[in-house]
């Protein structure tokens, strides 16, 4: 507290003194005999004021004092002071005789001791709460976020209590993900440096093929041709990096409008139907004209959708089908891709659009391309107010997402 807040205090507390003196003075006066008003109002605001100039005295040394219970015992000796001064001075003036004196003494005292008595037990509950709360700040302190603190009554110190297992919770929760960005972080280079490694390597053997003139004429053609796949990859790669960054820093600049999902998923499929053709994979768009359109950036949900066909293709079986279908749901409108493929294993489902994640066998979508295809898909979809899941299928693969609804 600084001086000029103590000071004010004090005069607060003086003030408080002279006005209750005042008061039962009066009282006196109007009970017994107006002639004792002087001496009872003297008399009371000496004390008030000795006890209260006693009570901020100490409370501006607090850190002397030491532990709340000697805080709580000194305000209940302040108190019982008062009222034995109180006695030895009325004694003295003969407003009570030695007799009747001495008696309330030694009923003062006798209270003045159970109450100091009654203090240590409220205290003892109070420092049991604070020793409480400070064991379990330290032990957060030490990087433990499991324990909570308790208290043994419904006071402040139980809401402080509360409040210091939120904080935390919240802790606790962003130490999580923290750790979980960081450890995605990590996967992420590593596999970024996995595949890079590969397709550079490879660059720099043939290009020193080449350069070495130890190749005949076809071969080197061949081996150029093999340089211009790697480059093409890591360009993909590389635009694939960069797409999913900027959608993931909320860089990209969306443009919304009512989109018709049967025109969207027909051109989709008609795109997609060579890349069938070849694997003798039918695809097949089942979508109503009548179905209402979503809001959405056209351009963007058409990649999405390639890019669920193109992974379903991927690993559906010859004379195996596809089908991308749409159906109205609660304020959005929800696409499906399924497949009639191998299916996702358990242990992959979660992890299927993850960056880079290519799964422990062949059932993981992305295990052929550079894994990203999936995460830039849940990135478009959750910027869209969406969300994408693996739907529950007895065969094959089913992946569903939802735009918002056009109305």
């Amino acid at each position: 507290m600084t001086g000029e807040a103590s000071r004010r205090g004090l005069r607060r507390s003086l003030a408080l003194a002279v006005a209750s003196a005042a008061v039962a003075a009066g009282l006196v006066g109007l009970a017994h005999d107006a002639a004792a008003v002087p001496v009872t109002f003297a008399l009371l605001v000496g004390l008030g004021a000795g006890g209260l100039l006693v009570a901020h005295a100490a409370a501006a040394r607090r850190r002397r004092l030491g532990g709340l219970s000697r805080q709580f015992a000194l305000a209940v000796a302040i108190a019982v002071g008062q009222v034995l001064v109180a006695v030895v001075v009325v004694a003295a003036l003969m407003f009570v005789s030695g007799h009747d004196a001495v008696l309330i003494t030694i009923i003062v005292a006798f209270a003045g001791l159970i109450a100091c008595r009654a203090a240590q037990l409220f205290a003892g509950g109070v420092m049991g709460d604070v020793e409480a709360l400070r064991a379990g700040l330290a032990a957060v302190g030490e990087g433990d976020r499991t324990g909570r603190m308790a208290t043994g009554a419904r006071d402040e110190l139980a809401e402080l209590a509360q409040r210091a297992n939120a904080m935390v919770e919240r802790l606790a929760a962003e130490e999580t993900a923290r750790d979980a960005a960081e450890s995605a972080r990590r996967e992420l280079v590593a596999a970024v440096s996995h595949d890079l490694r590969t397709p550079i390597t490879s660059l720099a053997l043939l290009a020193e093929a080449v350069g070495d003139d130890i190749v005949d004429e076809p071969t080197r053609r061949r081996y150029l041709e093999t340089m211009s796949t790697h480059i093409r990859a890591l360009s993909a790669l590389i635009d694939d990096l960069f797409e999913l960054s900027r959608l993931e820093a909320g860089e990209i600049e969306w443009s919304m409008e009512r989109v018709r999902l049967h025109e969207l998923v027909g051109e989709a499929v008609a795109a997609m139907r060579v890349a069938g053709d070849a694997k003798r994979v039918a695809l097949v768009a089942d979508v109503g004209p009548d179905l209402a359109p979503a809001c959405a950036d056209p351009e963007k949900v058409q990649r999405v959708l390639l890019n669920l066909i193109q992974n379903a293709i991927r690993h559906t079986p010859a004379d195996g089908s596809v089908t991308v279908r749409a159906l109205p749901a609660d304020g959005a409108v929800e696409i499906e891709v399924a497949d009639t493929g191998e299916g996702i294993a358990p242990a992959d489902r979660p992890r299927v659009f993850d960056p880079f994640y290519r799964g422990g066998s062949e059932a993981a979508r992305t295990r052929q391309g550079a894994g990203l295809g999936l995460a830039i898909s849940r990135a478009i979809v959750e910027a869209h107010g969406g969300r994408i899941w693996l739907e529950q299928a007895a065969g094959g693969t089913r992946v569903r997402f939802s735009l918002p609804s056009a109305g």
